[in-house]
C-alpha cells in the first residue's frame, strides 16, 4: 500500500508482520548513473573478534532477557523517561567483549507508543554507552498527551475498512478492533488508535492493514500494510539432503522442529503436514507436490544454518524455535511472503501453477523478513520499507553464496531461478537494480514514496559495491557491471564483511524508522567497531555509500577542483532563509554540466528544509524541497547540477531555509567541485 501520511510521517517497525517478495503493481521508468571500470580489492584489516556477536544459545538469551527486564525500571528512570512511561524488552545481542544491545518498546500510561522505540548499547560492566531512538521525541512532550479520545472507535474503524477495500479487501468488520495508542512517529505525539483490518489483496496476497487515526479529530494520520509479502529433489537445488522426523514427515528436528505444510490452493490454515512412505521427497518436477516442498524445506534448513554458523543466530527470532513453511497457496499465485502471525513463510506455484517461488534465495528472503521484524523492525513503508526490502534481498544473497549448491551457486540476482518475468531475467540486480526497468540505483530526496520492493534498489546496490566494487566482473560465472553516482571507482572489501556489517547494523542499530541517511550512519559505526575508523573497511562502506548518493567520500575523493566553505551557518527555526558562499576562481568557462554540490547540514529534521543552489548571476537551482515524510536528521549528500550555462567564475551560495516550526540545524559545510 501507498502510506497517506499527514505531516512528518514515518511509521512503527515494531508492528511489520510480514512482506511479499514481489510489488503487487508494477512501477515504469528507470534510473540510470554511468558506469565505471573500478574492480575490486578486498581489504585485509583483521576483525576486532569482541565486536562480533556472541552466539547466545536460546536460554543464554533467554537469561538476558530476564535481567533487561529486570533492571528495566532503572533503565528508564537513567534515560529520564516520565513516570507514566515503562519499557517493554524487545530482544538482547550480546557481542563477544559483552557489550549489550538490549531494544525496547515503550509504553505510555498503559498504551503502546508507537515510533517509540529505542536501543541501549552498555558495556561489559553496565555503563550505558549509546542510546539509539526511533523518534528524537522527549519524555516531557510525552506528559502532553491526554488519554481521553474524542472520537469513537467506531469511526476509526469506518475509516480502516475504507481503506482496506481500496486495497481489494472484502472485510466487514476490523480484525483487530481499534485499540489506543500514542503516535510519536511524526513528531508531536498524539492520542490515536490503531485499527488492523485482513481479508485478500487483489493479486490474492494476504492483507494486514493498519490505519492510524487521530483520536481527537478523527483524521487518517498513517496507513501501511503489513503483509511484507531425508532426500529432496528439488525443482531448483538439485538432490539435497532434507531434516526430517521419523515416520517420514517434513519435520527438522535438527532445526527448531521446522515444519513444511500443504496448503493444497488454499489461502488461509496450516494446511497438511508432508508425510510419506519413505524418506525421499519430489521427483524435481513442478507436477509433483512434494517437489515444492522438498525446496521450501531446504531452503529454510539453509537460511537457519547461515544465521547460526555465520551470524551466531540460532532461529529468527534468537530463540532456537522454527518456523514453519507452506506451500501451494492459491492457484497460480504468483508470490511469496512471510507473516508474522503465523511465524510463517507462504509460497504461490508460479503462473500456471509450474513454477514454484520456492528457490533458495526466495526462501531465505522471506525467514530474513522475520529476522528484521524481531529485530530493527523497519516499517514496511517510506525509505525503512525499502530498507527492509534490500534487507533480506541481501541476506538472501549472503545464504546462496553460503549454501554453495552447484545447482544454484552464489550471485547477486534476486529471484534467477523462478523466472517471473517469463523470459528467463531475474526479478532484481544489485549490481544495477534499474535493470530491472523500476529499482532505483541511487537515493534521491523523493525515494520514500517508491514501492519499497523498488526503492530497495540503493541499498542493494551499496551491498554489491561494498562487497565486489564497482566496474566491470565476473562472478561465478555471471558478469556484472556496477556504476556509481558520482562516477567514481569503489573498491570492494568482500560480501562476507559486507554482510557481517549489515547485519550488525540490522541487529544493533537500525530502529523502526531509520532511513537511508541513519543507515549509511550505523555502518559505518559498525565498520568502525569492527576494524578501526581508519580501516580501508570503514572507507570502502563511506564510498560505496557515496556511490549510490548517499553521503559524501571521505575527504573528497572527487579528482576535480574544489571549493569550500566550513564556516558553520545557524539555521533559524521556521525563519529566513541563510547562504553560505564560495568564491570561484581560475576555473576558464562555464560549469560543467556534472557540477558536484556537496552539502553537510546537521538538522532535527530535515523535511523542514528548502534547499538551493545561488550561481553568481542569481539563478536558482532546486537541490531540495521540503517534505513531510522526510523524517531523516541531517542533509550529508552530493547533488549533481547542470549548471552549464552558468559562468564557472564568481561568488556561488548555498540557501538554505527552514520552512516550518520545531526544529533547528546547522549547516557545516559547502562544497563545488569542478
Amino acid at each position: 500500500m501507498r502510506s497517506t501520511p499527514s505531516r512528518r510521517t514515518t511509521a512503527t517497525g515494531a508492528l511489520i508482520a510480514a512482506a511479499a517478495l514481489l510489488a503487487v503493481g508494477v512501477q515504469t521508468g528507470t534510473a540510470t548513473a554511468s558506469p565505471d571500470t573500478a574492480t575490486a580489492a578486498p581489504a585485509a584489516t583483521k576483525v576486532n573478534h569482541g565486536a562480533l556477536a556472541k552466539q547466545l544459545s536460546p536460554s543464554e538469551r533467554a537469561e538476558l532477557i530476564r535481567e533487561a527486564n529486570a533492571s528495566k525500571a532503572a533503565t528508564a528512570k537513567e534515560l529520564g523517561l516520565g513516570s507514566q512511561e515503562k519499557l517493554v524488552v524487545r530482544d538482547v545481542i550480546q557481542d563477544n567483549d559483552g557489550t549489550t544491545h538490549t531494544r525496547y518498546e515503550r509504553t505510555f500510561s498503559g498504551l503502546p507508543v508507537l515510533g517509540g522505540d529505542l536501543i541501549v548499547q552498555e558495556s561489559k560492566a553496565g555503563a550505558t554507552e549509546s542510546v539509539t531512538k526511533a523518534s528524537k521525541v522527549t519524555s516531557a512532550q510525552l506528559k502532553t498527551v491526554g488519554t481521553a479520545a474524542d472520537v469513537a472507535p467506531a469511526k476509526a474503524e469506518a475509516q480502516a475498512l475504507g481503506a482496506a477495500k481500496d486495497a481489494g479487501s472484502e472485510k466487514a468488520v476490523a480484525d483487530r478492533a481499534p485499540r489506543k495508542v500514542v503516535w510519536m512517529a511524526q513528531g508531536k505525539p498524539q492520542l490515536a488508535y490503531e485499527t488492523v483490518v485482513g481479508g485478500l489483496q487483489d493479486d490474492g496476497t494476504p492483507n494486514e492493514l493498519h490505519v492510524v487515526t487521530d483520536a481527537s479529530t478523527g483524521a487518517k494520520l498513517y496507513e501501511w500494510q503489513a503483509i511484507e509479502t531425508g532426500t529432496g529433489n528439488t525443482q531448483y537445488s538439485g538432490q539435497v539432503t532434507l531434516g526430517t522426523a521419523p515416520s517420514y514427515t517434513l519435520t527438522d528436528t535438527t532445526r527448531g522442529n521446522h515444519k513444511t505444510y500443504n496448503l493444497n490452493h488454499g489461502t488461509s490454515g496450516t494446511g497438511t503436514l508432508f508425510s510419506g512412505s519413505d524418506d525421499v521427497w519430489g521427483n524435481g518436477n513442478p507436477t509433483n507436490v512434494e517437489t515444492a516442498a522438498a525446496d521450501a524445506h531446504y531452503g529454510a534448513a539453509e537460511t537457519w544454518d547461515y544465521y547460526k554458523n555465520v551470524q551466531g543466530r540460532t532461529g529468527i527470532r534468537g530463540d532456537g524455535i522454527g518456523a514453519y513453511s507452506r506451500v501451494h497457496y492459491g492457484n497460480s499465485y504468483v508470490n511469496a511472503f512471510w507473516d508474522d502471525s503465523c511465524f510463517c513463510m507462504t509460497y504461490g506455484d508460479g503462473s500456471g501453477n509450474a513454477a514454484p517461488l520456492t528457490s533458495l534465495d526466495v526462501a531465505a528472503h522471506e525467514m530474513t523478513h522475520g529476522v528484521t521484524s524481531a529485530t530493527a523492525g523497519l516499517v514496511y513503508s517510506g525509505e525503512s520499507g525499502g530498507l527492509n526490502e534490500a534487507t533480506s534481498d541481501i541476506m538472501a544473497a549472503a545464504v546462496e553464496f553460503y549454501s554453495n549448491n552447484a545447482t544454484d551457486v552464489g550471485d547477486y540476482l534476486v529471484g534467477e531461478k523462478i523466472d517471473i518475468n517469463g523470459d528467463g531475467t531475474p526479478l532484481r540486480y544489485m549490481d544495477k537494480p534499474s535493470k530491472d526497468g523500476g529499482s532505483k540505483d541511487s537515493w534521491y530526496s523523493g525515494i520514500g514514496n517508491v514501492d519499497v520492493h523498488y526503492s530497495s534498489g540503493p541499498a542493494n546496490h551499496f551491498f554489491y559495491l561494498l562487497s565486489e566494487g564497482s566496474g566491470a566482473k565476473t562472478v561465478n560465472g555471471v558478469s556484472y557491471n556496477s556504476p556509481t553516482s558520482d562516477g567514481l571507482p569503489v573498491t570492494g572489501i568482500g560480501r562476507d564483511k559486507a554482510a557481517l556489517i549489515w547485519y550488525k547494523a540490522l541487529t544493533t542499530k537500525f530502529g523502526s524508522t531509520t532511513n537511508y541517511a541513519a543507515a549509511r550512519t550505523g555502518t559505518l559505526a559498525v565498520a568502525g567497531e569492527l576494524y578501526g575508523t581508519s580501516s580501508a573497511e570503514y572507507k570502502s562502506v563511506a564510498d560505496a555509500w557515496a556511490g549510490v548518493n548517499v553521503g559524501s567520500r571521505p575527504g573528497g575523493g572527487t579528482g576535480g577542483t574544489v571549493f569550500q566553505n566550513t564556516t558553520h551557518v545557524a539555521i533559524p527555526d521556521n525563519g529566513a532563509a541563510v547562504t553560505s558562499s564560495v568564491s570561484v576562481t581560475g576555473i576558464t568557462g562555464n560549469a560543467p554540466s556534472t557540477l558536484q554540490v556537496g552539502v553537510d547540514i546537521t538538522h532535527t529534521w530535515r523535511g523542514d528544509l528548502v534547499i538551493d543552489l545561488v550561481a553568481p548571476d542569481g539563478t536558482a537551482y532546486r537541490l531540495k524541497n521540503s517534505s513531510s515524510s522526510d523524517s531523516a536528521d541531517n542533509v550529508q549528500t552530493t547533488y549533481t547540477v547542470n549548471a552549464s550555462s552558468e559562468v564557472a567564475n564568481g561568488t556561488w551560495k548555498l540557501k538554505v531555509q527552514d520552512v516550518a516550526s520545531q526544529d533547528t540545524g546547522t549547516i557545516n559545510s559547502f562544497k563545488l567541485t569542478f
